[in-house]
Parts: structure tokens; C-alpha cells; sequence
């Protein structure tokens, strides 16, 4: 026999057959392929071991005692607490998936070959018997072994998922009964990805009412996994990690580079994951802060599988955080100093404070019950809507008039203390989802809503009040509201200064509608800009107008002497022919045979999007031309 030293099996092998062909004794070679594995980290060649394991055992059947028969003592106990409603999963769909895991379980190999973990608690002895206990005296001890006797531990240690379903109860001090245990055991919510219900979830089940009798929480809410934003599986391998401090505090291109290159475990990727960083992010990573960054997540929260990173919504939710800020302000110029309604002064509240007071009431509502149904998405659609598009839109407009007007001290009164209440609830909604913004104004809104503590932290939490819910006033404010939001789109079709003071002309207007125009006119001329309205007993009568709709009421504005006539048909024509030949290039792009197969699936639908997008623009062009020209 021939003894090769120094060569690895396949050149062994390799050199097997030159040896045996040289000296005649092959017979014969037949070739086939041969897939060989490798490690994708280190390119070592990867091949089974057979060697010993340790297992748990979860599927023998057991009788209470122990002995066999009965139900299997460890997995069906933890699909009943399931099934009972004990625990259940948010949401309840990814029941299945759990159930399914352990209705089909195999026996566990809990020993891993890796060099961290805890230590397989067994023993051997020179003549490789095992010993188990706890430690090696508590071994030696139950087996009567000498100090002679030379014990040796297994090398092997636990998998990571036996020592993870320990954590409920071994952080409390487990296996003594200490005070924290008796108070935080079991928990109350579990969160965690869908990727580990049965890896983590289910043991962690297993291992509390093994070993505690005892559940280890009662809801398991299950968020779905963020993806890049191209819908890829974040990892470092492919470069397409988004650190959070990065998001937050915000990161150079050179230094983004070195983070996402150094020390990797694939090298020949560090070019492509360079010009990819390069690609999207050419200016390195603007900071957006920790509250635009929680918000964000929080806004793509759904009960969806995947949670794709939208590059655009965290700029939209920073610049949140702006209006956030910027609104704050204006109360605080408009309140500090003045009297709020602290001192119980007589307060008279405008429609409008008592239509903002009453949304709030319902966005407390909306946000509590969508909280309490772990829709996180849409709590943040509430919040958003609600402190931009009613408090920051509006109602700061609507309260102008009020505090700059002649308005009797009373309703200014009012006004302000509805300012800074509204403010100072607002910040406590938003508190869970945007901590720090929220505390550093709360501070100082606080105190001027009456509000007393140190921090916003253990303040109440808003209730929903119905006795701050007013139906009329919300129905006065939203016609207010149809009522400028027509006039502000006649302005931007007819392309009419904003800061020019129009009149206007209510035709086909009820005696409810004739009311709430002389009640709110001076509000209406302020945000609207309106210099004047009129209520019209006969349409017939209106002068050729730009015409909106408020419900059955016809909103008109006289269009003669605000624009030139020939001046804007000229205009329109030239954006229509733009627009024409915009379409035109785009459809044909679309009609490009090889650029349909070609191009990225994202690409082509830019394109059809745009496509739509542009005829929409351009058939409303067409409309304003038309209405011009009939004057």
C-alpha cells in the first residue's frame, strides 16, 4: 500500500488512479459529474460527518407519569394552549403556521459543533461512558465517581433556539423563584418575524409549560420582514444593509463604502456592492432622525408578509417632523404670555374650535382601537391625516382670523386655550410612535394647557370623550372647507394669483347653505381669499364664470377682467402641444416591442404610469382651454 501524506481527499484520489493506471491494475474509469459544495463564506469544501448527537425527545407519547402512552408530553400540551385561545398570534392566520410545525414535529438535535454557546451538560469518563447532571460535581456525586477518575465534558454546546426558549424565564432568575419572576412571568406580548414562529415561538411555548406550567406570554404579534427597497432580503452579503443609526444620525458616501465592504466574507463582491452603494445612495445618507425613522416603520407596519424599506416615505415623515415643529411654534408665538383659560376666564369657542376639539376626539378613537388590533399602519394614518391635513392645514388657518381679528377677548380666549389643549393631547397620541419630538415640545406646551408632570412618558394617555363630539360643527367646518378648496381649484386652473381677493357668487344655495356663508363669511375671506359673496336668486342671472360644486351649490367666480383671455388660450395651447408630444414619445416607447422585454418590470410601469398620468393632465387641459375659449 501506498501512503499519500500532505494531500487533501480529492487530490488523493486523483492521485489513487494515476498510481493505479501506471502500474496496470485499473480497469476502468468512467467519468460523471460531481457537484461539490462549498462554504458561500469561506469556499471550503463541505461534506457530511457522521458523529454522535443529543436530542430531545418530542415525539415519544407519554402518560402524566411519564410512562409511555398517552399524549406526546412536550408538543401537544403547547398546541392546546394555542388552540384554547390562551395565546394567541396577531395576526391569526400565522396559527397555521405553527400548528403545522409541531402537528408534524420530529425529535430535536439540540448540539451544535460551533464554538460559543452553553456547553452540552454531559460527561465522559475514560471509557467514554456519559454521565448528565448539572455540573461535574453534582455528576460525580450521583455517581459515585472518585477524584480518580478523569472526566472530560462534551465538547459540543446547545442550539441556539434550546437556549433562546429558556429566555422568558431564565432572565428572571429561573430555576429559583425569585421576585422578578413571580412578577414578570409570564409576559404579555411577543414580537417577532413569521421567518422564526417555529424556531423561537413554538419552543418558547414548549419550554414554558414544560418547565413553569405556565405560558410565557399571551400574544404573539408577528411583523412582516423588511426588505430593501427593491424587495430584497436585507444582508451584508449583498450590500444592501441599512444601518438605523445611519438613517437616524446619517452617514458619508466614503464612509457608507468602508462599512459596507470591510470586513466581509464574500471579497469578490466588494466591487458590485460598491457601485451599487454608489448608485443609490451618490451623496451618502442624509440624517432624518429617530422619531422620522420610528414613524416610518410604523406607517409600513400592515398584516402583509414583507415590509418593502420605501426610500421616499422616511424624507415624507422627516418632513412630518418639520410640520410638527413649525406648528408648535406658531402656537407657542400666539399663547406664551397670553391667558389660555387658566385663569377661568370666560371662553366662547368658534365653530371651528369646537370642530377640531371633536375630530380629536375621534382620531383618539380611531388610533386607540387601531393600537388595540396591533394595526400600527393605522394609527399612523390617523395621526398623520389629523395633525397635518386638520390641525396644521386648517385649523391654524381657520384660528387666524380669531387672533388677529376683532373678535370679542372671549372667543380669543377660547381660540388659544383650543390651540395649546389640542397640541398638548396631540403629543400624548403621538407620544408611543414619536417619543422625542413630542417630549421636547410637550414641555413646554404643557403648562398651558393645564397639564402637570415632569415627563410626557407617564402622562394619561388620551380618552376618547363623546361629550367633545359635535356633529354640527364638523358639518359647518367641512362645507367652510368644500367651500375654499372650490375656489382654490378654480384659481389653479384659471392659473389666477393666490393672493388675489376674488369674488364669488353662490347659486342653488338652501336656506342651510345661506346660513353657514353669513355666519363664516369673514372666516372665508380670510383663508380664501375672497373678497366679497353673494348669494344669487336667479343662476340665470351669473355673468359667464368659473363654476365648483358644494354639494347642490354652485360656488362661481366672474372670470372677466382677472384674465386676459387671449393670453391664457395662447398659453394653454402651447402646454397642450408640450403635453402632446410628451405622450407621444411615451407611447412609443410603450409600443417598443423590445423595450417591453427588455426593460426591468419596474421601468415599464414608470412608463404606463406616466402614460397615465400625462393624459389625465392633458384632458384637463383641454377642459380649461374649452371653458376659456366660450367666454
Amino acid at each position: 500500500p501506498t501512503a499519500y501524506v500532505g494531500l487533501d481527499r480529492y487530490d488523493c484520489r486523483k492521485q489513487m488512479v494515476t498510481d493505479l493506471e501506471a502500474q496496470g491494475l485499473m480497469a476502468e474509469v468512467e467519468e460523471h459529474s460531481l457537484k461539490v459544495p462549498k462554504g458561500d463564506r469561506t469556499g471550503a469544501v463541505v461534506e457530511p460527518y457522521l458523529t454522535d448527537q443529543w436530542y430531545v425527545d418530542l415525539t415519544t407519547e407519554r402518560q402524566a407519569d411519564g410512562r409511555p402512552g398517552g399524549k406526546a408530553f412536550i408538543t401537544d400540551p403547547s398546541i392546546d394552549v394555542v388552540r384554547n385561545g390562551r395565546v394567541q398570534f396577531v395576526p391569526k392566520n400565522w396559527e397555521n403556521t405553527y400548528f403545522q410545525w409541531l402537528e408534524n414535529i420530529e425529535d430535536w438535535c439540540i448540539s451544535r459543533q460551533i464554538w460559543w454557546g452553553h456547553r452540552i451538560p454531559a460527561w465522559y469518563d475514560e471509557q467514554d461512558n456519559v454521565y448528565v447532571g448539572e455540573d461535574e460535581a453534582q455528576v460525580r456525586a450521583a455517581n459515585s465517581l472518585g477524584d480518580e477518575i478523569k472526566l472530560r465534558q462534551d465538547q459540543d454546546v446547545l442550539d441556539t433556539w434550546f437556549s433562546s426558549a429558556l429566555w422568558p424565564f431564565s432572565t428572571l432568575g429561573w430555576p429559583e423563584q425569585t421576585e422578578r419572576l413571580e412578577t414578570f412571568y409570564p409576559t404579555s406580548v411577543l414580537v417577532t418575524g413569521f421567518d422564526i414562529i417555529f424556531f423561537w415561538v413554538a419552543r418558547m411555548i414548549m419550554a414554558g409549560v414544560s418547565f413553569m406550567d405556565e405560558i410565557p406570554f399571551h400574544e404573539v404579534y408577528i411583523t412582516g420582514l423588511v426588505r430593501d427597497q427593491y424587495g430584497q432580503k436585507m444582508s451584508k452579503s449583498k450590500g444592501n444593509v441599512l444601518d438605523p443609526i445611519d438613517l437616524i444620525d446619517g452617514i458619508a458616501l466614503d464612509t457608507l463604502l468602508e462599512k459596507r465592504t470591510s470586513g466581509m466574507m464574500q471579497p469578490h463582491l466588494k466591487d458590485k456592492i460598491a457601485k451599487q452603494t454608489k448608485e443609490s445612495f451618490p451623496e451618502g445618507i442624509p440624517a432624518f432622525g429617530t422619531d422620522a425613522l420610528r414613524f416610518t416603520f410604523a406607517a409600513l407596519a400592515t398584516n402583509g408578509r414583507d415590509i418593502n424599506f420605501a426610500w421616499g416615505r422616511i424624507e415624507g415623515y422627516r418632513n412630518f417632523c418639520n410640520k410638527i415643529w413649525n406648528a408648535a411654534r406658531f402656537v407657542l408665538m400666539n399663547t406664551e404670555g397670553q391667558d389660555c383659560g387658566q385663569t377661568g376666564s370666560p371662553t366662547q369657542l368658534s365653530a371651528a374650535d369646537q370642530w377640531i376639539l371633536s375630530r380629536l376626539q375621534q382620531t383618539t378613537q380611531e388610533v386607540k382601537r387601531a393600537f388595540e388590533s396591533y394595526r400600527f399602519d393605522r394609527a399612523a394614518s390617523a395621526l398623520y391625516d389629523f395633525v397635518w391635513n386638520e390641525y396644521c392645514d386648517w385649523y391654524l388657518e381657520l384660528s387666524k382670523p380669531v387672533l388677529s381679528g376683532d373678535s370679542s377677548e372671549a372667543q380669543k380666549i377660547g381660540t388659544r386655550q383650543t390651540l395649546v389643549t389640542v397640541l398638548e393631547a396631540t403629543l400624548r397620541l403621538m407620544h408611543p410612535i414619536m417619543p422625542f419630538i413630542t417630549e421636547e415640545i410637550w414641555q413646554k406646551v404643557a403648562p398651558m394647557a393645564g397639564t402637570t408632570g415632569d415627563t410626557i412618558m407617564v402622562a394619561p394617555y388620551p380618552e376618547f370623550d363623546k361629550n367633545l363630539v359635535n356633529e354640527e360643527a364638523q358639518q359647518q367646518i367641512e362645507w367652510v372647507q368644500a367651500l375654499i378648496l372650490g375656489v382654490r381649484k378654480i384659481r389653479a386652473e384659471m392659473n389666477i394669483a393666490p393672493g388675489k381677493p376674488l369674488p364669488i357668487l353662490l347659486a342653488n344655495a338652501s336656506k342651510t347653505d345661506q346660513a353657514w356663508a353669513q355666519t363664516h363669511q369673514q372666516l372665508m375671506e380670510f383663508v380664501g381669499r375672497i373678497e366679497s359673496i353673494e348669494i344669487l336668486a336667479n343662476e340665470a342671472d351669473a355673468p359667464e364664470a368659473a363654476v365648483a360644486l358644494v354639494g347642490e351649490m354652485k360656488v362661481m367666480i366672474p372670470l372677466a377682467g382677472l384674465i386676459d383671455k387671449d393670453a391664457e388660450v395662447q398659453r394653454l395651447t402651447k402646454e397642450i402641444e408640450k403635453s402632446e408630444a410628451n405622450l407621444q414619445r411615451t407611447r412609443g416607447k410603450l409600443k417598443n416591442t423590445s423595450f417591453i422585454d427588455k426593460a426591468p418590470a419596474d421601468v415599464v410601469d414608470k412608463e404606463r404610469e406616466k402614460l397615465a398620468q400625462g393624459e389625465n393632465a392633458l384632458q384637463n387641459l383641454q377642459d380649461q382651454l374649452a371653458k376659456i375659449q366660450s367666454m
